[in-house]
């Protein structure tokens, strides 16, 4: 039976592979006709562009991967059907839960491609993305990785370690220097908001050095005069789709422990646990379609069927995130709701074929 798994395998690999090139080609051109319009602003030329889009696309490719394993299955066992190869399986004897086993594993393989990309590879490409971008639309912000954004303002050098929608900064460091470049103080800050047209630094410890030590006061507010702008800090602000579960998970317990509203977060940190589940469902409910009403119609005909399928999981997944938001649902239910229906329609129109 290993002949018959690595069979199926290979239809339904080479098919998804070939939906999921044909989908990142489209959405990387759209999505640098898009950027188009940034460049200029700066440094930002068309070569940069061009990086940032392609350090983009483990993103796109996580974002498409159930709606390319739906297609993907759909179409290489609907081009066996048409073959009358599953028929033939089906005539030697090999019952349809063994096919479905053979077509599941190649599904198990999509979950760990998809956690591997989503995990792995897209959080750090985004991370260098919006670095690359950010660095050449401003000569002002210098690095941003682990450690936070890091920026040149006058004779002081900038440490925002979290950046929250809302223009309020987490975690903030300063550290000003004289005209020997010797620094002479240290300003550490657990938040800062933007407010009457200037920041407000909170809970601040100042210290300020000299030749005869170092003098320490704390405060609970204090003007920040600075050059950095919220227009600036923007194209650097965390989005959460471009976060690993472990990033937003320390996001989600950061923005509670501060008393922030961390609901979208949270939304976000279920939605992409959640995700290598719905690689596999996908690849679960396109099994009746090609057993039962699609099997014996054309390749485009199973394209519109498993593209109609997927818009609609979509919607009906963005459905439960927007009600999950607005009505204050547990966000674990809303992140498993749409995977679960989508299952129970799977599993009822495939109970049918019994």
């Amino acid at each position: 039976m290993q002949i018959l798994d690595r069979y199926i395998a290979k239809s339904v690999g080479f098919s998804t592979l070939l939906v999921m090139g044909v989908l990142l080609t489209l959405f990387t051109f759209f999505a640098f006709m898009d950027e188009a319009r940034q460049i200029g602003k700066g440094n930002y030329g068309t070569w940069q562009a061009f990086q940032y889009v392609l350090l983009t696309v483990p993103r796109l490719a996580y974002q498409l991967f159930p709606i390319c394993a739906l297609l993907g299955t759909t179409i290489g066992l609907g081009i066996l059907a048409s073959n009358s190869e599953l028929v033939a399986i089906r005539a030697a004897g090999v019952s349809l839960t063994r096919i479905i086993g053979s077509v599941m594993k190649i599904g198990l393989l999509f979950v760990v491609l998809t956690i591997v990309i989503g995990e792995g590879v897209a959080p750090a490409a985004e991370r260098y993305a919006q670095t690359l971008r950010s660095v050449a639309m401003s000569d002002k912000l210098t690095l941003r990785g682990k450690e936070g954004l890091w920026a040149r303002d006058g004779n002081s050098f900038v440490n925002v370690r979290h950046i929250l929608p809302g223009e309020r900064l987490g975690q903030v460091y300063i550290f000003e220097r004289d005209a020997m470049h010797r620094l002479v103080k240290l300003v550490r800050a657990d938040s800062a908001v933007y407010r009457n047209g200037g920041w407000v630094l909170q809970k601040v410890l100042s210290s300020d050095i000299s030749e005869q030590g170092v003098t320490s006061s704390r405060t609970e507010e204090a003007p920040w005069q600075t050059n950095l702008s919220p227009d600036l800090l923007n194209v650097v602000t965390v989005k959460p789709n471009t976060l690993s579960i472990l990033g937003l998970y320390e996001y989600v317990q950061y923005l509670k422990d501060n008393g922030l509203d961390a609901a979208v977060y949270e939304q976000a940190l279920w939605g992409k646990v959640v995700a290598p589940l719905v690689t596999a469902v996908m690849v679960f409910i396109s099994i009746p379609f090609v057993f039962g009403p699609l099997r014996s119609v054309g390749v485009g005909h199973r394209i519109l069927v498993g593209t109609l399928a997927g818009v609609g999981f979509h919607i009906l997944n963005q459905m439960f995130t927007y009600m999950g938001l607005v009505f204050n649902f547990n966000p674990i239910l809303s992140a498993l709701a749409p995977a679960v229906l989508a299952f129970m329609a799977g599993y009822y129109m495939l109970r049918r074929l019994y």
